[in-house]
């Protein structure tokens, strides 16, 4: 590889860094600063895209009201011509509303995998994100498994007609349930 392209890739990284430490310093403004012209934040387990300042500013703006003691712990960097890809692993405390649950208090951690891309100024373009969104909501205490009894409630309660459903079938067929 030329030595530009190691340079290039070098300074990229750096950016990248910067731009985790600034969020784990809450420093939005700061954040900000990582990101070029015409930035996109794409949260794919919510299926929620943010276009343009205003909106990567608003992704922000909620996530550290949500979790004011937000902590990123990088596990891995896997560095490509096009991206960095980092591992982390995500901390902190949901003490704000956050995509529309009131604050639980409660404490979450989970692991992620972050995408960032490039603008022609070697700013951040893109930042898109993965994670198990059961996890979080599970932590949240929103979320129960469906073999345990909550679970259990919650479809019978939230979701009737299938719950209807199954049990003619294990009327039907009493081994369908085992």
């Amino acid at each position: 590889m030329p030595a530009m392209d190691l340079e290039r890739q070098s300074r990229r990284l750096q950016l990248v860094e910067e731009h985790v430490r600034l969020e784990n310093q809450h420093d939005l403004d700061g954040i900000m600063t990582t990101f070029g012209a015409s930035p996109r934040y794409d949260d794919e387990p919510w299926n929620a895209h943010y276009a343009g300042r205003d909106g990567v500013r608003s992704f922000y703006s909620e996530l550290l009201c949500a979790m004011p003691d937000l902590q990123i712990d990088v596990q891995r960097r896997h560095i490509s011509e096009a991206t960095i890809v980092l591992e982390a692993i995500i901390r902190g405390h949901h003490l704000g509303a956050w995509r529309g649950l009131p604050p639980t208090g409660r404490h979450v951690q989970f692991p992620l995998c972050g995408v960032y891309t490039f603008d022609e100024e070697d700013r951040l373009a893109g930042e898109k994100i993965y994670y198990d969104r059961a996890t979080v909501l599970r932590q949240l205490g929103v979320f129960h498994e469906p073999d345990g009894l909550w679970g259990r409630i919650n479809a019978i309660v939230m979701h009737p007609g299938t719950m209807v459903r199954v049990l003619r079938r294990m009327i039907a067929r009493p081994d369908a349930g085992r």
